[in-house]
């Protein structure tokens, strides 16, 4: 039984740790990071050098390439943070003699609109509630 409790009082000890960094980081940043100053908060905070964070991100940018262009999967998950999805959206066939919204009673042309692929950035749980 003895140890059951010193397993239960160290894990607990584990959580308020964890729980302590992670509050401790939360201050809101008064101005926008320029990148590097990303590179330099990161670097500080973990202990790993300005150069090596500087590769990480280099790498998560070509990966995210690789999700993102022609013939790929198209989607890119940043777990818990954010999902990068690329849409294709289809051409549009020109119309003619369409009201126009903005004078009743008129009417306009509409030209064609070719196909084009758009990227879709979509906030995931832990993203939204940082926001909040």
């Amino acid at each position: 039984m003895a140890v059951k409790k010193s397993s239960k009082k160290a894990a607990s000890k584990s959580k308020v740790k964890a729980t302590s960094a992670a509050k401790k980081q939360t201050a809101a940043i008064q101005k926008k990071y320029t990148k590097t100053e990303i590179l330099n908060e990161i670097s500080q905070n973990t202990s790993v050098s300005k150069k090596e964070v500087s590769a990480v991100l280099d790498e998560l940018a070509v990966v995210i390439e690789r999700h993102i262009k022609k013939r790929a999967v198209g989607e890119f998950t940043l777990p818990g943070l954010l999902k990068i999805k690329s849409v294709v959206r289809p051409a549009r066939p020109a119309r003619k003699n369409v009201p126009n919204p903005f004078r009743p009673g008129e009417m306009m042309d509409i030209p064609r609109k070719a196909a084009s692929t758009r990227v879709k950035v979509l906030p995931l749980k832990k993203l939204k509630e940082f926001a909040l």
